[in-house]
């Protein structure tokens, strides 16, 4: 009975930091993007070019770290994309970052087609595996915390996202903060992609990430834009998805929506302010 009561909590918990890792790994970007003052809601569509680039990386040359790599830089560009517009141009960010992931679904369903065929086919893609995913999400959230919290780095990033007015009379230069800070969220974004297809699903599929780049801005909130905070609200959604498969393995006699629904509630909730306001960068969203 114990060992059983054991596996089962080990495999909830597997479970849960696997489905965690590209959430948290996306929204530790969007973080230190969102503490610039700049809100990427492209994120979704860079994982999305993260994704179909990883996968069509690791399917050419057989490379696990050449598809990571090619996640990465397709999320790069997307978000360099957004940048351009919102930062150098300072155009809506809002109506840009949805212009980028509705335009990254698009784009990525015909270049896959146009790569496999219309029906597609079956992707033999080589696999990480989960483990190496999961550790570097569990590294990156405390030396992010660092940076920002204790380098001379971190504090202009926050001050551009505070007062970028204050921060340029102090000679920071905000909007190159501004377009690091996306970049790297946008990289971030990408290897959460790849993470979704070379740790995980082990192949592409249009529209793989399913909203999660959504979710990953709902994290940011419920981590209040803190990258240790970012890890636990990752785990508590991660939590919370794991949930549905352990009441079901558990033989409770509920429909399964519920359990689909769980990990969404639990983001409004949190969007929502029930688990406490949080204050966001005073300069989010502004160009």
């Amino acid at each position: 009975m114990h060992a059983d009561s054991g596996s089962t909590i080990l495999a909830f918990a597997g479970s849960a930091i696997r489905i965690a890792t590209p959430l948290g790994i996306a929204a530790l970007g969007e973080t230190i993007t969102e503490r610039s003052g700049v809100i990427n809601i492209g994120i979704e569509g860079a994982m999305l070019c993260g994704a179909l680039g990883s996968a069509l990386g690791a399917h050419a040359t057989g490379s696990v770290a050449v598809g990571f790599l090619a996640g990465a830089v397709a999320g790069l560009l997307a978000s360099a994309l957004f940048g351009w517009f919102t930062v150098l141009l300072r155009t809506d960010q809002i109506v840009v970052g949805t212009a980028i992931t509705l335009g990254a679904t698009g784009l990525t369903g015909a270049l896959y087609r146009a790569a496999f065929g219309t029906t597609g086919t079956a992707l033999n893609l080589p696999s990480i595996g989960s483990v190496i995913p999961a550790g570097f999400l569990f590294v990156s959230a405390p030396l992010l915390w660092f940076t920002l919290t204790r380098t001379q780095w971190g504090l202009a990033l926050r001050a551009a996202g505070e007062s970028p007015g204050a921060a340029l009379a102090a000679g920071i230069p905000v909007r190159g903060v501004r377009m690091a800070a996306t970049l790297f969220g946008g990289v971030m974004a990408g290897g959460a992609g790849a993470t979704l297809v070379l740790a995980q699903a082990g192949t592409f599929a249009e529209g793989i990430t399913a909203g999660r780049g959504f979710i990953a801005i709902a994290i940011v909130v419920l981590g209040r834009w803190n990258p240790l905070g970012v890890l636990a609200a990752a785990l508590l959604f991660g939590a919370a998805s794991a949930l549905q498969f352990a009441f079901q393995a558990a033989g409770i006699a509920v429909p399964y929506q519920f359990f689909l629904m769980l990990p969404y509630a639990v983001s409004l909730l949190a969007l929502a302010g029930v688990f406490g306001r949080a204050q966001a960068p005073e300069a989010l969203g502004q160009p």
